[in-house]
């Protein structure tokens, strides 16, 4: 809070007036630093989702070695169940970065005087266009019908975890997100052990004996769902997403602290630890499963999320390491633009258009060529919107 100091209407001197005016105008609040690193991780999390993947994919295809072609497929495809793969871990690493954005552009806004009724506002009008644009990308423009319609998502579930995690933001203490972000956990843990589902006992963990996809297939259509099973961004694992995201804020809360950034990062790494420990312990009672968003994967990967995070941290904000993390800062100031435009632009086609001729002849590499290409196509687009300084924000 800024702290004010006003002279009394007497005959003062010029001069201490002037004094206190600059005694009060050092007091005010000063904005809390970008974390650059942030811009930098998030940047490396979209290059896998913009085409890291499909590199990896190829290489795997094409390497006679059985370790690569093992750790490749790790970095290009999900576990088809049980266990998890570094491709898993993108998408939680994203509602984590979400997170810690979140006490610099919400906590902010509050700390300097903002109405709750005017960050509610932002906070609902942004969540409506997440969940919209992730409808388009579902198909919206080419609407048959909303029983034809996939309605949820990875922008949806962004939303809705965006949405949950901000007004408890705007209404609660740290103590009590701290406690819903847990209780979040424990609940979902509950549910699925405790909603019957027929023709399965109960806590089945199968794909189709398990409760959160049985209650997408009770609530939803067949072609309202990403697969017949039911949605792995469905209805009732949003509930341990939201506990995510509100693990990232904490680690927003903590980097905007004035402790040491040193001590930042150590503090980031212990946590990281801690939860991949306790998302370990509960893996044999309730197994890492991406698809369900089980709350051990929602720990582990968590923990991993921080991991990473106290890694760009360290390199780029505490040893000021930056030059390098250019490329994936160009990546990731625009993440929602690349996203959605990898869906409506053949950017494979364009890359094929150049590279099909010259590996015409290296058809072994025809399919990685193009890969990069592709890759390379879409960050050349984002840099020029980078030195244009065109960044798209909702």
């Amino acid at each position: 809070m800024a702290l004010r100091l006003q002279p009394r209407r007497t005959h003062l001197p010029a001069r201490r007036i002037a004094r206190w005016h600059d005694v009060a105008s050092k007091t005010k609040a000063v904005p809390a630093q970008r974390i650059r690193s942030l811009d930098a991780l998030r940047g490396f999390d979209m290059l896998w989702i913009i085409g890291g993947d499909a590199v990896a994919a190829s290489i795997a295809n094409i390497s006679h070695n059985s370790r690569t072609e093992t750790v490749m497929t790790g970095f290009s495809e999900h576990v088809p169940w049980v266990g998890l793969h570094f491709y898993d871990l993108i998408f939680p690493l994203f509602i984590v970065i979400m997170g810690v954005a979140l006490p610099h552009s919400i906590g902010e806004r509050l700390e300097q005087g903002e109405s709750r009724r005017s960050v509610l506002g932002k906070i609902f009008r942004r969540t409506a266009l997440l969940i919209l644009l992730g409808l388009v990308y579902n198909g919206l423009f080419l609407f048959q019908g909303w029983e034809q319609l996939r309605l949820f998502g990875v922008l949806q579930r962004l939303g809705l975890a965006y949405c949950a995690t901000s007004v408890l933001m705007v209404f609660t203490s740290r103590k009590t997100q701290a406690a819903v972000g847990v209780g979040l956990l424990v609940l979902y843990w509950a549910l699925m052990n405790w909603i019957p589902v027929p023709g399965y006992p109960l806590g089945t963990l199968s794909e189709n004996g398990n409760a959160a996809n049985y209650l997408d297939r009770l609530l939803l259509l067949r072609h309202q769902m990403f697969t017949s099973y039911g949605d792995p961004e469905g209805l009732l694992s949003t509930i341990p997403a939201i506990s995510t995201c509100i693990l990232g804020v904490f680690a927003g809360y903590w980097l905007q602290s004035d402790r040491p950034k040193q001590r930042k990062a150590v503090g980031l790494v212990l946590a990281g630890i801690a939860c991949i420990g306790l998302g370990l312990l509960w893996m044999p009672a309730f197994p890492i499963i991406k698809k369900i968003w089980t709350s051990s994967f929602a720990l582990t990967t968590g923990g991993l999320s921080l991991l990473l995070l106290a890694t760009f941290y360290w390199i780029i904000d505490v040893r000021g390491w930056s030059k390098w993390a250019i490329p994936l800062v160009v990546i990731g100031m625009n993440p929602l633009l690349i996203y959605l435009l990898a869906e409506v632009v053949d950017f494979e086609g364009i890359a094929g258009y150049f590279l099909n001729g010259p590996l015409h002849s290296y058809s072994t590499y025809q399919a990685l060529g193009i890969a990069m290409g592709s890759l390379l196509a879409k960050w050349l687009l984002l840099y020029f919107l980078y030195k244009q300084k065109i960044f798209v924000r909702i």
